[in-house]
This record gives C-alpha cells, sequence and structure tokens, in this order.
C-alpha cells in the first residue's frame, strides 16, 4: 500500500490545521481537504500493493471521491432537524426590531437596582432574558452596549467594570435556548436537539445567578467599582413585568413545546418567529427592516450551513481513515482516571478558542473528540453542554475574545485592555460554573431527562 489510512489521515488533520492558521475559510479548508482525502482514501486501496504512484493513486480514486463528495453535503443536511436553525436566528433579528431589550433591562432594573450593584446585576439577568429570544452572542453584547453601559456610566460605574458585565452577560446567549450553537452541536454528533435545548436552560441560568451574585461580592469588595442603588417600589417592580411578556411568551412556546412534545423544535422556533414578527409590526417596524432581517437570517444560515457541509466531507474522510477509532483506543488505553482526560479535552478547547471561532472550533474537533468522550462513560448531552461553555470561556478570552471586540466596537471611548481587565473576575465565575456542571451532571441532564422519562 502506497500510505496507510491513518497516515493519510494525520496528514489531513495537520493539512486543515496549517490552511485555517494561514486564513482559508474553515468551510473551504473542510471541504479542500476532505475531497482530497476521500480520493486519496479510496485510490490507493484500488492500487496494487507495490505498484503505482500517489498519481495513480488519485486518478483511480478521483471519480468515486468526487462522487462521494457530492452526495454527503445533500445526504447529511436534508433534515428536517436542520430548519430549526434558520428559525432560531430570524427570532433574533425581529426581536431586535420588537424593543425586547429596552424592556427587559427596564424591568430588571426595578428589580434588582436596590442591590450593590445592581444596574450590573440587572444587565446580567437583561441579557440572560434577551438570550431566551436572541441565540447569538455578540448580537446580545452589541445591543446592550448601547443599552446598559450608557446607563452604569450615568450611575458612576467604572467604564471597564460596566462593558466586562455586557460582554460576560451577552456569552449566556450560547446557553439559553434558541441557541444556534446547541443546534449545530445536536447536528455534528447526531443527538436529539430537542433535549440539547433543554438541556442548556437551567445551566444558563445557574450560570446568570453565578454572575449576578459574583458582582454582588465584588462590589461588597471594591465599592467604588459601582454608583448608588437605585430602588423601586414593590408596584412598580410587579407592573415592570408587562415589559417582559413577549419574551415569556417565546420562552414558553419554545421551551414549553418541547419539554410537552406538543411540537418539534422547528415548529416552536416557527411559532415563536411569528411571535416576535407581530411585536416588531405592533412597535413600528417597517418593510425594509423586515426585508433586511430577513436577508440577515438568511446569510448568517447559509454561512453556517456552509461551514457543516465542508466540514461533514471532512468527517467522511476521516471515517476513511479510522483516525477517530485510533484515537479512541488510543485515549481509552491510557492508565488515567477519565476526569484528566476530560480536563486535557477542556484545556484543548480553551487554548483552541483563544484562535479560532466557536463553530469552525466545534466542527474541526467534535468528530475526533466525540467518540473518545462516549467510550469513557460520559453523557453526549452532559459534554454539549460543557463543551457550549467553553465557548462561552473563548468568547471572553484574549487575544480573540469576541465579545470583548463587539463591546469596544460600540463603545470606543473604553479601552480594549479596560475592557479585558473587566472580564477577568467572570472567567474565574466560568471555569468555577463548568467544575459545579461536572461534579453535579444532574444540573445539566435533569430538564431532558425528565421530558423523557415523564
Amino acid at each position: 500500500m502506497l500510505v496507510e489510512p491513518l497516515t493519510l489521515g494525520i496528514t489531513g488533520v495537520i493539512a486543515l490545521a496549517v490552511l485555517v492558521v494561514i486564513g482559508m475559510h474553515v468551510a473551504y479548508a473542510g471541504a479542500l481537504i476532505g475531497l482530497l482525502g476521500l480520493v486519496m482514501s479510496i485510490g490507493i486501496t484500488r492500487v496494487p500493493a507495490g505498484e503505482g504512484t500517489l498519481w495513480d493513486a488519485f486518478l483511480a480514486g478521483f471519480e468515486p471521491g468526487i462522487g462521494i463528495a457530492g452526495i454527503v453535503p445533500f445526504a447529511e443536511l436534508a433534515h428536517y432537524s436542520l430548519s430549526v436553525l434558520p428559525m432560531f436566528i430570524l427570532i433574533g433579528y425581529m426581536a431586535f426590531h420588537a424593543r425586547l431589550t429596552q424592556g427587559a433591562f427596564y424591568s430588571m432594573r426595578m428589580w434588582f437596582g436596590g442591590f450593590q450593584g445592581g444596574l450590573a446585576i440587572a444587565t446580567v439577568f437583561a441579557t440572560a432574558a434577551f438570550a431566551a429570544v436572541s441565540g447569538a452572542s455578540t448580537a446580545t453584547a452589541a445591543v446592550f452596549s448601547r443599552i446598559a453601559i450608557p446607563e452604569m456610566l450615568r450611575y458612576g460605574y467604572k467604564p471597564g467594570f460596566a462593558a466586562g458585565v455586557v460582554a460576560a452577560g451577552g456569552t449566556l446567549a450560547s446557553l439559553i435556548p434558541p441557541s444556534g450553537i446547541l443546534v449545530i452541536y445536536a447536528i455534528i454528533v447526531e443527538e436529539s436537539v430537542g433535549r440539547l435545548l433543554l438541556a442548556g436552560f437551567i445551566p444558563g441560568i445557574v450560570s446568570a445567578i453565578i454572575y449576578a451574585f459574583s458582582i454582588w461580592i465584588r462590589v461588597k469588595l471594591k465599592p467604588e467599582l459601582a454608583g448608588p442603588t437605585v430602588s423601586a417600589d414593590w408596584a412598580t417592580k410587579i407592573k415592570s413585568l408587562g415589559q417582559m411578556w413577549g419574551i415569556i411568551a417565546v420562552v414558553c412556546i419554545i421551551m414549553g413545546g418541547v419539554y410537552t412534545g406538543w411540537m418539534t423544535p422547528t415548529e416552536s422556533g416557527a411559532v415563536g418567529a411569528f411571535v416576535i414578527f407581530c411585536l416588531a409590526l405592533s412597535h413600528g417596524m417597517t418593510w425594509k427592516q423586515f426585508l433586511h432581517g430577513l436577508t440577515e437570517s438568511a446569510r448568517t444560515a447559509v454561512m453556517i450551513i456552509t461551514i457543516i457541509w465542508g466540514i461533514l466531507i471532512l468527517v467522511r474522510f476521516l471515517g476513511f481513515s479510522q483516525l477517530p477509532s485510533e484515537i479512541e483506543g488510543l485515549v481509552v488505553g491510557l492508565d488515567m482516571n477519565r476526569y484528566w482526560i476530560l480536563l486535557i479535552i477542556l484545556l484543548m478547547y480553551a487554548v483552541l478558542g483563544m484562535f479560532m471561532d466557536a463553530i469552525g472550533m466545534l466542527l474541526l474537533t467534535l468528530p475526533l473528540v466525540q467518540p473518545v468522550i462516549l467510550s469513557l462513560g460520559f453523557d453526549a448531552i452532559w459534554f454539549g453542554i460543557i463543551v457550549v461553555k467553553m465557548v462561552e470561556i473563548c468568547l471572553i478570552t484574549p487575544p480573540i475574545g469576541l465579545n470583548c471586540f463587539v463591546v469596544a466596537g460600540v463603545r470606543p471611548d473604553i479601552p480594549l485592555l479596560d475592557i479585558f481587565k473587566g472580564i477577568w473576575w467572570f472567567f474565574v465565575c466560568d471555569v468555577l460554573t463548568v467544575a459545579l456542571f461536572v461534579a453535579f451532571p444532574g444540573i445539566v441532564l435533569w430538564l431532558p431527562n425528565q421530558m423523557f422519562n415523564g
């Protein structure tokens, strides 16, 4: 045999890493390496042992390799479950025009403004609420940079602290349904979209509570970070909840529909998008804004699907090379506690997240990591939430820290260095939250298990 399949797989992974590092888009890099790998994998099996060259193998495998690469994207993506993705993206764009951000921030401010650091706490819970209709971390960070930061600065909050709160709070959209990242994870590992969406709900709320509690502690320790409290009476607090009814309605539709089984995730997403659309119309959304929302939703969905089909071709090549099964056997054979192996995998994600976007990172790593996780006895749904939580950490970790750059873009008056200084406390909180979910997996699995056992 000219080249061992395993050697070909390792070479392909190295070549892929090089292409991504030099700037090629991950979708095209994955498709190119996957296509060439399929051609060569098939070709070397058709060339008699000890005869021919690599070029002969290429020619022998060209036609069947091209055929497989052409079939894979449609065969893998022509699934009903994938249609949930554009629905969730559309909800996020319509939510902005429905002015749900202002209502969420006002209501949370009335409820939590009386605490020390109350405006920062209100911002965290408002971003969590908006995450329930957005699903996009960067969009959440951008919107609240315009709404919450000016209010906090007006009350004397330190700029870096205020910006850090918004950058960290925006990450909650990665975990709280409707989360596009969770849908992508489900598609890659062929798990239930409904179970993953339900699994993200409680961890998302827990993350928000930990953020809020940490803000309270930090302001207690350093009162100069925040300004005076802004209290409201009970009548005002209760009345302010009326500003939240749109968000509550969408949450009930998506979570309730999936939990009870009355609707599929796609159907609940479609109904949720219609509700948000009606709200946006009632708040004066113009025809031009509506078309812009549809166009941007379609553009984003196509971008994500393009990345997926490119990586799926790569995954088929890796299957031919047997590289995932070889890595699985190697890791399982290690004389090491499975939690140490899990820690190594999570550290790998922490490092990769400093240099790659979330979707590309998941698509490139999960085909190799997921078989190892399953062979170690970990639950795939639980690991999905852990990985997405790592994605949240990467969104605020330098040098990429995409949410920090988004906030800096909206608020150029706040230096990027100050924003990174403002998020270190939340980084510690995220690490502790991951440890909590690892120690107590029931936090993640209780709700989806209730759905399927009830």
